[in-house]
């Protein structure tokens, strides 16, 4: 499989939101990443619905929506009328998680779900089998732009082992502190999807990255 390039909105330029969609747009990028924080469940706060809905409308690539928020189950249909295709929650802040994953797939959607850095992978063997991707913080969530976490590597390793024994067919997705440094021993290890952020759009040519990216294997 190709790998699979997710940019990262929340690096882009808010002040020229749009540009920054059809650079996207434009690009070999697969998805675009929307990552939704709350000020509760990680320490900042990001976009709301509107901004979503006015990503949708100039969006040609799926919308990838990552939330980073308490009580997911409350806004599920919500963020799929705003125009996510994925719907990807936190293990840790699913009470019901099961639940929540049955409803996410009722919606339509994909649904994914993520793990911090320091939640081992081996409580995914339960529900492994019902979900589309899993998403790895490889930095702890909360703000761009941080030092990527060598043991990530450790996890999509044991990820795709459970993967296999369990006849799943998720995806892997990294999501913090990805750049060409990693990017490849990433995929190496069994990662399909990556999103990157700063190293995107930090760089002189975002939609020339994003090609790298998507080329480095």
């Amino acid at each position: 499989m190709n790998p699979l390039i997710a940019p990262s909105i929340l690096a882009a330029d808010f002040a020229n939101l749009q540009a920054a969609i059809e650079m996207i747009n434009s690009s070999e990028a697969d998805y675009i990443h929307v990552d939704i924080m709350d000020g509760v469940f990680v320490p900042n706060i990001s976009l709301g619905i509107p901004v979503v809905e006015a990503i949708h409308r100039h969006a040609k690539k799926p919308l990838d929506v990552h939330l980073m928020i308490v009580e997911p189950d409350k806004y599920l249909s919500t963020f799929q009328k705003a125009g996510a295709s994925h719907l990807t929650v936190h293990l840790e802040a699913c009470t019901h998680l099961h639940r929540t994953v049955q409803g996410i797939k009722d919606l339509g959607c994909k649904a994914g779900v993520a793990l911090n850095p320091h939640t081992p992978v081996r409580l995914l063997e339960d529900i492994i089998r019902e979900v589309d991707l899993v998403l790895l913080m490889s930095v702890n969530p909360g703000f761009g732009g941080q030092k990527f976490i060598d043991n990530t590597y450790k996890k999509v390793n044991a990820l795709s082992k459970l993967i296999v024994e369990t006849g799943s067919h998720a995806r892997i997705e990294i999501d913090g502190g990805v750049s060409m440094d990693n990017a490849g021993k990433l995929f190496s290890a069994g990662a399909n999807i990556l999103v990157a952020g700063n190293f995107v759009f930090s760089s002189k040519s975002p939609a020339e990255t994003i090609k790298k990216l998507k080329n480095i294997v």
